[in-house]
């Protein structure tokens, strides 16, 4: 072991519940069990992660708490023979950064089973401007291709889209070869959605014009809906005969107020995409898409990079919605 402690954010709850989140040591002899011991190199600011260090919705039960569900660096120790000192590696979802220190520390102790090999055409760092965001876009895009959705059917639609996830989707749906329509309710945003590959920009008034009918006009081959609520109700409404709808978000609402109909007269298909307990096969798959025909071409431009120390400011404006495309957290500067 190079060292016995290391820097971390760790929140803590007060006796009048509220969350304190500060900067400071913790000891890798009081990791959890796990047969890998990562230092990490890079994490990257989700919205689960914000609700973790704000103590909401229930996702951190225990505290004093590291968030961070990714993580991805170099393997410190190793008791798994499929992984050996040195290997670089990735870590998302599972318990990660939610009752698991998480990757807003320099260590983190996990199983075997939750860590990806970094795959050829990743850096450390780039695979961490995709983390979590890039897995669930991928996975996106994954079922709409595996459910015949192909470039030669027409527009795809993507909501929320100046988000991590939605960012990243536009991005990987482009360099796959399909003409995406980015939504978004952030109109300041369109040259920057245009920036990253985008056909065309929308606002959310044109994706919900005509909401109130049960059927809205033919639109979309296919759709990566990252908030829910009203915006996947009118998706699946305007959606084509035969085409996808792929949704992973409830940032709009968790619930969803639609008739049958798009499902019987129209044939669409609403696919939920869960990226904590994705099979590995599956993780894999698309991990290796992500760094090779899928690797968007402009990673950079949908990135902004901070340290530990001001992360903090970062949390409290995504939960605000006053954030663009994605966090990468430096963990090597921190």
């Amino acid at each position: 072991m190079a060292t016995d402690s290391f820097t971390a954010m760790i929140v803590e709850k007060t006796e009048d519940k509220n969350y304190l989140i500060r900067i400071g040591e913790r000891f890798v002899k009081d990791l959890p069990p796990g047969e890998i011991l990562l230092k990490v190199h890079y994490s990257s600011l989700n919205y689960k992660d914000a609700l973790s260090a704000t103590g909401q919705f229930g996702v951190s039960k225990y505290y004093p708490h590291t968030p961070g569900i990714d993580a991805a660096g170099e393997i410190v120790e190793s008791s798994d023979g499929a992984f050996k000192p040195g290997d670089k590696v990735i870590v998302t979802s599972y318990d990660l950064g939610m009752n698991t220190p998480g990757g807003f520390g320099q260590y983190i102790r996990v199983p075997a089973s939750w860590v990806v090999p970094l795959p050829e055409g990743l850096s450390v760092r780039e695979s961490m401007i995709l983390g979590t965001a890039g897995l669930t876009a991928g996975l996106m895009v994954e079922k709409l291709v595996r459910n015949g959705v192909h470039p030669e059917q027409g527009e795809i639609l993507v909501t929320g889209a100046t988000g991590g996830v939605g960012s990243l989707a536009v991005a990987i749906l482009v360099k796959a070869g399909y003409r995406v329509i980015a939504a978004t309710g952030k109109s300041s945003q369109k040259e920057y959605l245009l920036s990253i590959g985008a056909a065309d920009v929308i606002g959310r008034e044109e994706v919900l014009a005509g909401i109130e009918r049960p059927l809205m006009a033919e639109r979309w081959a296919g759709v990566v809906d990252v908030v829910g609520g009203e915006m996947l109700a009118a998706a699946i409404k305007s959606t084509r005969y035969g085409g996808t709808v792929a949704c992973c978000g409830l940032v709009g609402s968790r619930e969803l107020s639609v008739s049958v109909l798009p499902f019987i007269l129209r044939g669409v298909s609403l696919l939920g995409i869960d990226s904590v307990q994705c099979p590995m096969e599956l993780r894999r798959t698309v991990w290796k898409k992500l760094a090779g025909e899928w690797k968007p071409e402009k990673l950079d431009a949908i990135v902004q990079e901070c340290t530990l120390h001001n992360l903090e400011k970062e949390i409290h404006a995504i939960l605000k919605g006053q954030l663009r495309g994605r966090v990468l957290v430096n963990l090597l500067e921190s």
